[in-house]
């Protein structure tokens, strides 16, 4: 697991984020399976709200519905939070297809 997706550009983290209640199976290289509840989402990454034993620059590997597998890099923790970044880039019409997936609530999805 190497390289980076290189987004590091302040107008992405201004990125839609959809709140959302997705908990999910991450894999860590040194860790090995770790269960990770995304609090939200955006095209670029993800928050979660437990990040236990994680630290600031973490890689992981997690399934996404209609994604499939996607990398990710812990670019922040604080306290039991931690932001993380797409490896690479999710074309915008599954992203929202995954987000109809996993927040079927419509009054908690961001206006298109």
């Amino acid at each position: 697991m190497t390289g980076g997706a290189q987004l590091s550009v302040p107008e992405l983290r201004r990125a839609a984020r959809h709140p959302v209640d997705f908990p999910v199976i991450a894999e860590h290289r040194d860790h090995g399976d770790i269960p990770m509840h995304v609090a939200n989402i955006s095209a670029q990454g993800f928050m979660i709200d437990n990040a236990g034993d994680l630290a600031r620059g973490d890689r992981v590997l997690l399934r996404l519905p209609l994604i499939g597998r996607i990398e990710a890099y812990c670019i922040w923790i604080r306290e039991t939070r931690a932001g993380f970044q797409f490896e690479r880039l999710i074309r915008l019409d599954d992203f929202m297809k995954m987000i109809d997936d996993i927040q079927p609530n419509p009054k908690l999805r961001r206006s298109r």
